[in-house]
């Protein structure tokens, strides 16, 4: 994505962009004829300008003549025509709503939605009141440090199911270990090992870390521990346990 917008906005003029806008406001909202028109004009020229770009999703934007595009955890707005690109969120501006972000949880939520937790390595308390979905890195120190509080957590009602996102990418030391934790017998105790520093040995397996990996990516997912809410919310790193209750009531309410 980034490299994406860094090509757009070296060919896109800001004043045209802004022109379009304000010519796009004043526009009739799309009927479903424009609608499945524009959606093939934008993934024609998205295809043909960036082959590399996977495009999930083209739908009306609250803006008439500007349609948002999903792409893997970002999103874009584009015109029907598919000739201009506007890059960052979008606001409306009477209630102060970051739309953009709302529509990115949509997706989060979505996208987590079709995972099999017997993929992932969960730690459920007796009666569960939050569930956070980690991407987490058995090599990241507060990845380590969350992971010693997860009893608190669990105490807490809160549920974690982690995912596999080593930092260091395929083929690396990082990688090899976190293939070890998935293929073991068992991996809580395997990834609490792990995570103590500890070396974990396993018969060599299939394991969905891949699969795990390219979903944080496409998430957007900057650094470990990457925490997501139940509603979408994207935690951008570790939080003490005290601080995540306040951060998951606040979501909750």
């Amino acid at each position: 994505m980034k490299k994406l917008l860094l090509c757009l906005f070296a060919q896109l003029s800001l004043a045209t962009l802004l022109a379009t806008s304000a010519t796009a406001q004043t526009a009739a909202p799309a009927k479903a004829a424009d609608q499945k028109s524009a959606d093939a004009t934008i993934r024609a020229a998205i295809a043909k300008k960036f082959p590399d770009m996977k495009v999930d999703d083209v739908r009306s934007s609250p803006m008439a003549g500007i349609y948002e595009v999903q792409m893997g955890g970002e999103v874009a707005y584009i015109s029907a025509d598919g000739r201009f690109l506007i890059a960052g969120d979008m606001y409306e501006i009477d209630s102060r709503t970051n739309v953009t972000e709302t529509g990115r949880q949509k997706s989060r939520v979505q996208a987590l939605s079709k995972l099999d937790e017997k993929d992932m390595i969960v730690f459920k308390p007796q009666k569960v009141k939050y569930t956070i979905t980690v991407f987490t890195d058995v090599e990241c120190g507060y990845c380590r440090k969350l992971h010693s509080e997860i009893a608190q957590l669990n105490d807490r009602g809160v549920q974690v199911r982690y995912l596999a996102y080593p930092r260091a990418g395929p083929g690396t030391e990082d990688w090899a270990k976190m293939e070890a934790v998935w293929c073991s017998m068992d991996r809580k105790k395997a990834i609490t090992d792990a995570k103590a520093g500890k070396a974990v040995k396993a018969q060599q397996c299939t394991t969905p870390i891949a699969k795990q990996f390219k979903l944080g990516e496409q998430l957007g997912v900057r650094g470990t521990p990457a925490i997501f809410t139940d509603s979408g919310e994207y935690i951008g790193g570790y939080l003490a346990p005290d601080q995540m209750i306040g951060r998951l009531d606040g979501t909750a309410q």
